[in-house]
Order: structure tokens, then C-alpha cells, then sequence
């Protein structure tokens, strides 16, 4: 007998602007799918213009998971968005759906598909207001070998400089009793994961963020902003510090024009883009890769149809 073919996950990844969102709409559609989003900021209600969170018309095209689901001054931590993502999987799954994890946070995505582990152990400020103490009188090697005596795969792999994920993995083991080592062990998840990468020629990408960007302008981005710091949301929130939100603070600081603070909207996005492929790598053999320039819709649904055909038959 066969081997039953794992339960299926497809994820859509690239860069901000490139065309995720429409994409998964349309394959939603296509083979009766729901959008779960892997998107560290549109998880906020009241902040839809920057974060360019999918429409209304576009959420009631398809439906969408883990948007709007805390207000701008909740915490989400990494290891309860990848809870989170698993259960709106598994539920996927149990009505019949197909999933598709979509976005351009490459942490959420890749805490998803690797099934890494993520120590569930809250901060201890104290805790490591000491060990960092520990480090000024004592060295950053002292710290590290004391690391080294608890946890010596994680000594080996976090160089004695970096204090701060020394005194974390510190941190860990004091609290739990586990070495994080032990802890971060990945375990990948019972999927059958199709992963399609989405690019641009990069001048064409650029192009699309800044009329991206011009369009947020025109929709309201700026009123978006000032409603929020109205409702009392700081800037030292890390929703409100997040690209195309803080770039305005030095613009109603009386510190910049407008003009001054949309191009460094568009200036520190492109930026943001080169960040994103260090986690989405065009030579990475699991992604399949997908230039929109050159390719039609048509061409990738049949990738999916033929892919899922196989998942069905097993």
C-alpha cells in the first residue's frame, strides 16, 4: 500500500511590493484556499495604510487568517506566532482548505516551514540585568565560558562578543532547566509544503514601492498615523517604529517636511527589501521561483495544480 502523501501547505514569499497578496488571492479562489498571513505588522488592528494589509475587497475574496489580531501596544512573540500558524493550518485542514502562508517576514516563515524550536521562556529583566553586570565586571569570556559549561553547543555556535544572545542563552537554561541548544532543536512540521518565491527585476521593484507608497499617501497613510498617536499609541511602541509609521515622527516633530519623510519611507523600504533576501535566497533549491516580469498567473496555477494532483494521489 501507499504511503498517504502529507497534508498539503503552500507558501508565497518575496519581497515587500512584489505581488503576494494578489497571487495568493487568486490560488485561494482557484482551489477553494485560505490566506494565512506571515506578516509581523499586519497582525495590528487600526493599521492598515502602511502596513499595506490586504483590502476588504480582498479579504472577502478569500478568507485571511492572523491580521488584525492585536491592538499596536500587544506584544507578539515568535513563538506564538508559530502556534498561532499551526493551528490556523490544522484548522485549514480540517474544513477541507488549503492553506497558504504568505509573506515577507522571513523569521515567521521560516519558524513555520523548519519547525524551529522557540524557547517559551518570557524575559527575566533582572535576571539578565545581572548576567550583562556579570559581563562588565567579569568579561564577555567569562560569560561565554560560563555558557560553554552549561550549554556547550550553544557556546560553540554564539560567538563570545555578542553578549546579548550569550546572556539569553543564559537566560534560558537558568529559568527552564534546558539548554537552549536543546530547546532551538528544529522539528519540521507534518507538512507537504510547496514554497514558490515571488521577484522582480529590481529597478521594477523599486518602482512598484514608491507607487505603493505614493498611493498609501493618497489613501491617508499620514491621517492613519496621527489617529493612532491620538489613541495614545507612542512611537516607542515597536508597531509604531515599524517602517512607514516612524519615518513620520520627525515630520510632526517639526524636524522634517512631508516630502522629506515620504522619500525616506521609499528610501529605508528598499533597504528593507535587501534585508529580505538574506531570508529568501534565489539559490535556495526548496524555493521555486517565480520572475512576475516574465510570468503569468497561468503558468504558476498550473505549477500548484500539478503539485497538488500528486499531493491527491499520493
Amino acid at each position: 500500500m501507499a504511503e498517504a502523501r502529507r497534508l498539503p501547505l503552500v507558501v508565497i514569499v518575496g519581497p515587500t511590493a512584489v505581488g503576494k497578496t494578489g497571487l495568493a488571492v487568486r490560488l485561494a479562489q482557484d482551489f477553494d484556499g485560505v490566506i494565512i498571513s506571515a506578516d509581523s505588522r499586519q497582525v495590528y488592528r487600526e493599521m492598515d495604510i502602511g502596513t499595506a494589509k490586504p483590502t476588504p475587497e480582498e479579504q472577502a475574496a478569500a478568507p485571511h487568517y492572523l491580521i488584525d489580531i492585536l491592538d499596536p501596544d500587544e506584544p507578539l512573540s515568535l513563538a506564538e506566532f508559530q502556534e498561532m500558524a499551526y493551528a490556523a493550518i490544522d484548522r485549514a485542514h480540517a474544513e477541507g482548505k488549503l492553506p497558504l502562508l504568505v509573506g515577507g517576514t522571513g523569521q515567521y516563515v521560516r519558524a513555520v516551514v523548519e519547525g524551529w524550536g522557540i524557547p517559551r521562556v518570557p524575559p527575566h529583566p533582572e535576571l539578565r540585568a545581572d548576567l550583562t553586570g556579570f559581563a562588565h565586571v567579569y568579561g564577555a569570556t567569562a560569560l561565554h565560558a560560563w555558557l560553554g559549561a552549561v550549554d556547550p553547543a550553544a557556546a560553540e555556535s554564539i560567538d563570545y562578543r555578542n553578549v546579548r544572545r550569550v546572556v539569553r542563552a543564559l537566560e534560558v537554561y537558568l529559568v527552564s532547566g534546558t539548554p537552549i541548544s536543546v530547546v532551538q532543536e528544529r522539528t519540521p512540521p507534518p507538512y507537504d509544503i510547496l514554497q514558490i518565491g515571488l521577484t522582480r527585476p529590481r529597478e521594477s521593484l523599486y518602482a512598484r514601492i514608491d507607487e505603493r507608497i505614493d498611493q498609501m499617501m493618497r489613501a491617508g497613510l499620514l491621517e492613519e498615523v496621527r489617529g493612532l498617536l491620538a489613541r495614545g499609541y507612542g512611537w516607542e511602541l515597536p508597531a509604531m517604529s515599524s517602517l512607514g509609521y516612524r519615518q513620520f515622527s520627525a515630520y510632526l516633530n517639526g524636524e522634517a517636511t512631508l516630502d522629506e519623510a515620504v522619500q525616506a519611507i521609499k528610501r529605508e523600504t528598499r533597504r528593507f527589501v535587501r534585508q529580505q533576501a538574506t531570508w529568501f535566497r534565489e539559490d535556495d533549491p526548496s524555493i521555486r521561483w517565480f520572475n512576475l516580469d516574465e510570468t503569468g498567473y497561468e503558468e504558476i496555477r498550473e505549477v500548484v495544480s500539478r503539485w497538488l494532483g500528486g499531493s491527491a494521489n499520493g
